[in-house]
Formats: structure tokens, C-alpha cells, sequence
């Protein structure tokens, strides 16, 4: 499969968890969550979109560039891929468990957005 595919395939799945999420967490604070989790709950959503619509960018530059196998691309989408997760998934799992431990986690996944970032940068001058 090509990379441009998979980069737009995970950014329709990040797309459609991020809408059914953002609907369960609309009824959150109805069901006893606290104003912190219903705000880690937000910060995830807002870092997901932002980071969806990089992700889509590289899957189309990647289609744009099918002749020319670019892997600063690959790497920025794999790093976008894993940021989402690491990023928004552990602030997900800690509004709705309270575990300090995904927490953790976090900064991870900012680390692995920063670097895809970085990474379309470099791709900006390749030649």
C-alpha cells in the first residue's frame, strides 16, 4: 500500500474518533467528570484536529510525490500517526480513568508531534 494512503486513511480514523469523542465528552460534565478532565478531554480534541489536517498535508504531498519517495515525508507522517496517539490518547485515557500514569505520556506524544513538524520542514528544502 502507499504511504500517501495510509497517512490519509489514519487522519479519516483520528477525523471520526475525534467527532465521537467530542460528542461523548459534551455530555461529560452531566456525568460527574471534573472541570480538569473535561478540559484534558478538550486540549486532546484541539491537538487531534490541528494535527489531522497536518496529516492529511502529508498524505497529499506524498500522492503529489509518488516518483519521488520522499522519507522526510514518511517519517513526518509516521510521527504525526504516533503524536496523535501518544498525545491525545493518553490525555483521552486520563480524564476518563484519572490515572496520573497517562499523564506521563503526554509529553511523549508532543515530542513525536514536534518532530513531525521538523520533519516537513526538512522536506520543505529537499531538492
Amino acid at each position: 500500500m502507499k504511504s500517501y494512503k495510509i497517512f490519509i486513511g489514519f487522519a479519516a480514523l483520528f477525523g471520526i474518533s475525534a467527532v465521537v469523542i467530542g460528542a461523548l465528552s459534551a455530555h461529560a460534565s452531566g456525568n460527574g467528570f471534573t472541570a480538569e478532565a473535561i478540559q484534558r478531554i478538550d486540549t486532546g480534541l484541539k491537538y487531534q484536529f490541528h494535527h489531522i489536517a497536518a496529516l492529511l498535508a502529508v498524505g497529499v504531498l506524498s500522492s503529489l510525490h509518488r516518483n519521488f519517495d520522499s522519507l522526510m515525508l514518511k517519517i513526518s507522517g509516521i510521527a504525526f500517526i504516533l503524536g496523535i496517539f501518544l498525545f491525545s490518547a493518553s490525555l483521552y485515557a486520563y480524564a476518563y480513568t484519572g490515572n496520573e500514569i497517562f499523564g506521563k505520556i503526554t509529553p511523549f506524544g508532543g515530542l513525536s508531534l514536534i518532530l513531525g513538524w521538523l520533519f516537513l520542514f526538512f522536506f520543505s528544502f529537499r531538492r
